[in-house]
């Protein structure tokens, strides 16, 4: 077997959180804002790509007991083209948590370590996380279980002490060009809904089943209100200024002042992305060697940790040129592969499972 961990179901939950969270806060706010103007707030409470996501990977695991997309892909459109299908999945996870850690290396070397090269910021959080994956599913859910309680803790010392600074009318009118621009925003949401998807990878490790539903939904609902606190509280603070920062939300922490003694407080909003991402690059690397060793039919993916991880570097620096035209993929190409690798694939599986399973019964009524 090449996984014989388990985790229980709060755990993946937790785990689900910290691997949409981070990023999401990040950079969302401004990506919003341009579509969705005073509304972005909105927008994350219309997460239809979580739904659908969230749904299927359940569905699917009632229906292939034990199993992920993949391995249950193989059964519902056979195995050789279940085989190409599956290879979809590690190849665009090792693509996808590329520009992860990207962002991460940008973010740390553009905020903080100014002159430190790239490469050695990528490399050594990257190593740290082969580490991890290593340990396996057990270890990297721990990690979650352990950080959540800081990153929520740090999240709202940013919130709360700009409370009193906060401009309600900045979000008015409130629809004031109807439900469109809200739902504009949604669409951009979907880059970060749709990895829910992941649960998909996590679920047949899941000791206590009974519980998985409701500790998906809740994760899906506490994401949903996270960015609901973020987007209005830096609409709030910023106003139509939103849209003009990368990182919106770090301006908030920026803002803080507190008796001239706590002031500039962005280590705040660094420790709680430094956290985030490790736990979001741990997940999306423990999916890849996890599909990849599947695909190839390995018995256990740990001597694949060490060289996906080289390549995952090399993946980090091959992604863009540099931050800005990241971003701008981010917004157009990745979103539009996001939902199909995410949402239109699983959704396809899917319906011919559904179909299959029709056809079967019709047969055996026969």
């Amino acid at each position: 077997m090449v996984e014989s961990g388990k985790i229980s179901a709060s755990q993946a939950g937790k785990l689900l959180y910290l691997t949409v969270i981070p990023t999401a806060i990040l950079t969302s706010p401004a990506m919003i804002f341009k579509v969705a103007k005073q509304d972005l707030w909105i927008s994350p409470i219309l997460a239809w790509s979580g739904l659908i996501t969230v749904f299927i990977a359940l569905r699917l695991h009632r229906m292939f007991p034990g199993e992920n997309i993949i391995q249950a892909g193989e059964r519902i459109i056979g195995k050789f083209l279940g085989k190409m299908v599956g290879l979809i999945f590690p190849l665009f996870y090792l693509y996808l948590n590329g520009i992860v850690v990207r962002e991460y290396g940008e973010f740390v070397v553009g905020a903080l370590l100014v002159n430190t090269p790239l490469i050695v910021v990528l490399g050594s959080m990257v190593l740290v996380c082969a580490i991890v994956v290593r340990g396996g599913i057990e270890i990297v859910g721990r990690f979650a279980e352990l950080f959540l309680p800081a990153f929520i803790t740090l999240f709202l010392l940013i919130i709360v002490p700009i409370l009193p600074d906060l401009n309600i009318s900045n979000m008015l009118p409130v629809m004031g060009e109807g439900i469109a621009p809200s739902l504009a925003g949604t669409f951009v949401l979907q880059l970060w809904f749709s990895e829910f998807i992941t649960y998909s990878f996590i679920l047949p490790f899941v000791t206590d089943q009974k519980n998985a539903a409701k500790s998906i939904m809740f994760a899906l609902g506490a994401v949903i209100l996270t960015l609901v606190v973020s987007n209005l509280a830096t609409l709030l603070l910023l106003g139509g200024l939103t849209g003009d920062y990368a990182y919106p939300f770090l301006i908030l922490a920026r803002y803080i002042n507190l008796a001239e003694f706590f002031t500039h407080l962005e280590s705040l909003f660094m420790a709680i992305w430094v956290l985030g991402a490790f736990v979001k690059i741990c997940a999306f690397f423990y999916v890849t060697v996890l599909s990849a060793a599947q695909w190839m039919n390995l018995s256990d993916y740990k001597p694949i940790v060490y060289p996906l991880g080289f390549l995952l570097i090399l993946v980090s620096l091959w992604v863009a040129p540099n931050y800005q035209e990241m971003t701008r993929a981010i917004s157009t190409s990745v979103n539009l592969s996001i939902f199909t690798v995410f949402v239109a694939i699983p959704v396809l599986l899917f319906g011919l499972a559904c179909v299959k399973k029709a056809v079967h019964k019709n047969k055996n009524r026969r």
